[in-house]
């Protein structure tokens, strides 16, 4: 689909966020061990890139040394910046690159085996029916039932299918 910068920030987001923190999900999605390292990213490094902004221009400076000048921080301050913003638009490419995943189809084999999956809860629910949040579970599974899936449906099923067990 053709959407927004803005758009796929939001929907990365969300499908970081759907995603279960389970490790066994390493040995059968090859994805998981990139949501993992997206989800280490985003929580970080911006600190780390107000570390590193910190750090050179107190070095820069001379402080450490004891020959520190005010103007030897400003001078320093645009190369900072540079490491600064370089490291702070690392969450942001990891959130735009999570998001172009969510949006893409699954491949045929993966797609058999989440119409499989869905299928499986729907039974399950079914069989155990509908206890006190039956109404929410019977929307979520309405909405997993596409003809063609993505990432991000994989994503919701995967976090149902756990939410569920627990």
């Amino acid at each position: 689909m053709n959407i927004s910068v803005v758009q796929l920030i939001y929907l990365g987001k969300k499908y970081l966020s759907l995603w279960p923190d389970k490790p066994e999900l390493t040995h059968y999605f090859e994805d998981y061990r990139g949501v993992q390292s997206a989800r280490f990213v985003c929580r970080y490094f911006p600190a780390l890139a107000m570390f590193t902004v910190v750090m050179q221009l107190y070095v820069a400076s001379g402080y450490p040394l004891g020959q520190g000048s005010i103007s030897n921080a400003i001078n320093a301050l645009p190369q900072a910046l540079v490491y600064g913003l370089f490291l702070l638009s690392l969450p942001v490419q990891a959130l735009v690159f999570s998001g172009v995943k969510a949006d893409k189809l699954l491949p045929p084999s993966l797609a058999s085996w989440y119409h499989s999956g869905v299928e499986k809860v729907k039974q399950q629910f079914i069989e155990q029916g509908k206890h006190s949040n039956g109404h929410r579970n019977d929307n979520a599974i309405a909405k997993l039932t596409t003809y063609k899936p993505r990432y991000i449906d994989l994503a919701q099923l995967l976090q149902l299918t756990y939410a569920r067990t627990e």
